[in-house]
Parts: structure tokens; sequence; C-alpha cells
């Protein structure tokens, strides 16, 4: 494992073709709302996103496509 990654619990959003959007994650018990995804891109066995949390907080969330665990980049 990554020593710069957070593995969290996501909540997302499946849109009309489909594609899964964050909405919210746990930081520990601690649920952050998220108000923008900033920015998107995908790579070959990852998924990312860039968001505003309801904290003001910007994070990097990356999803592994393959297994669909979600972990915080620090």
């Amino acid at each position: 494992m990554d020593r710069n990654q957070i593995h969290i619990r996501v909540d997302c959003y499946a849109g009309f073709r489909g594609e899964e959007t964050p909405r919210s994650f746990y930081l520990g018990e601690k649920k952050l709302e998220i108000l923008e995804v900033i920015s998107r891109w995908v790579e070959p066995d990852y998924r990312w996103f860039k968001v505003r949390g309801d904290d003001s907080g910007v994070y990097a969330l990356r999803q592994d496509i393959r297994s669909g665990n979600w972990a915080l980049i620090q």
C-alpha cells in the first residue's frame, strides 16, 4: 500500500451514462459532502477526481477500476 493514501468509503451518483461520480466521502466517522468536482481524468488502472468538500478542502480521490476501491491521495 502506498503510504500517501488513505482508503475511504465514497458515496456515488451514477448519471444517465452509468458513470459514477462521487457525491460524498468519509474520513473516519466524518462525512464530507462534495460541493464541486473540479476535474476528473482516467488512467489505465484508476479513475481520478479532484474535488472540493463542504469544509472548503480540496481532495484527490482515486478509484481502482478493477476492485472499485477508493483512496484519498495526499
